[in-house]
């Protein structure tokens, strides 16, 4: 069992963002799952565009960002694009953020 939590994971990634966008990549929407097998943390995520040119530091920001959690050993990160990103996986406290609440 880890000593850690997925909501010390989801905190984390809520510390990263995408440079020309100001909210973090969890409430952006990019992350499409999280999963802790052991010591081990599994991210698949996304990007607003395929041609994003944050598309190397995002996932290296992740990775160092998450593996300062203490007993996470190995992040794997996969990058996904089904399902292609969309503004409406905007979490309701991004949308806040950028102005678009409802």
């Amino acid at each position: 069992m880890s000593t850690f939590s997925l909501e010390d994971v989801h905190e984390q990634l809520r510390n990263c963002y995408d440079p020309e966008i100001p909210v973090n990549i969890f409430d952006l929407g990019l992350i499409y799952d999280v999963r802790i097998e052991e010591d081990d943390v599994h991210i698949k995520m996304t990007f607003t565009s395929s041609e994003c040119p944050a598309a190397r530091a995002i996932p290296a920001e992740v990775q160092q960002k998450v593996g300062q959690i203490p007993g996470v050993a190995h992040t794997n990160i996969d990058i996904v694009w089904d399902p292609p990103w969309h503004p409406r996986m905007i979490s309701p406290e991004g949308k806040k953020e950028l102005g678009l609440d409802d």
